[in-house]
């Protein structure tokens, strides 16, 4: 059992969630922080878009990819861009239902933030970068850190929007989800009890390094 067809999908959901988290870190972390420190008119309205993937359906989200990417969408400007149906699209589905978790994080985090600290260094002569390096991001980090453990727990465990944008392709788009289900669809219930523990141990670790790290935080 302990092959090749069960290493497959194990190394390349953590390709595909490593990949998604870098992406929803950067993504997060800056829009995080543009929000946070800005009141406009419309700021309900677009809060609430950016959190949409957290409550929709995954089957939606990859509905919506479906059509951007593909030959209605995209698919007319790039018809051989070569992203629905490849790990790329497992990748980008797994970035916007994670984005959520991080960019709520990430505000969280900075709106905590004193402002007169980053004040303080400003009048002592610190630029706007040195400012963000040695004073937002050291105090805001335990929530950074915990948005980025919950993204990347999300992303590896996504699987609707996933299977509507990448397929399920053993060796190629095949995640542990997906692994999963097509080993109870094909009666091989040993391997995905395998699969199924794997991805219980993973979880329940990131989540006790969370809580360890909100404990800490506290």
């Amino acid at each position: 059992m302990i092959g090749e067809s069960f290493w497959s999908p194990v190394w390349l959901s953590l390709k595909v969630a490593g990949c998604a988290t870098l992406i929803t870190v950067i993504l997060g972390t800056l829009i995080g922080k543009w929000m946070a420190r800005r009141e406009f008119h419309g700021k309900m309205v677009l809060e609430s878009i950016l959190l949409l993937p957290m409550v929709m359906p995954p089957t939606v989200v990859g509905f919506g990819l479906l059509v951007v990417l593909g030959r209605s969408g995209l698919g007319q400007i790039f018809p051989d861009n070569g992203i629905l149906f490849s790990w790329y699209a497992a990748v980008i589905a797994s970035s916007i239902v994670s984005f959520p978790l991080m960019y709520q994080a990430a505000k969280t985090g900075f709106e905590m933030i004193d402002k007169e600290l980053e004040a303080v260094a400003t009048t002592m002569g610190a630029n706007s970068w040195q400012v963000l390096w040695h004073v937002t991001l050291p105090l805001s980090w335990p929530a950074l850190l915990s948005g980025f453990l919950l993204s990347f727990v999300r992303a590896t465990g996504e699987f609707g929007a996933t299977l509507m944008v990448a397929g399920n392709i053993p060796g190629r788009t095949q995640t542990l989800p997906l692994g999963i289900y097509n080993a109870v669809e094909s009666g091989q219930n040993g391997l995905a009890w395998a699969w199924v523990i794997c991805l219980f141990l993973f979880s329940f670790f990131m989540m006790w390094l969370i809580r360890r790290l909100g404990a800490k935080t506290t």
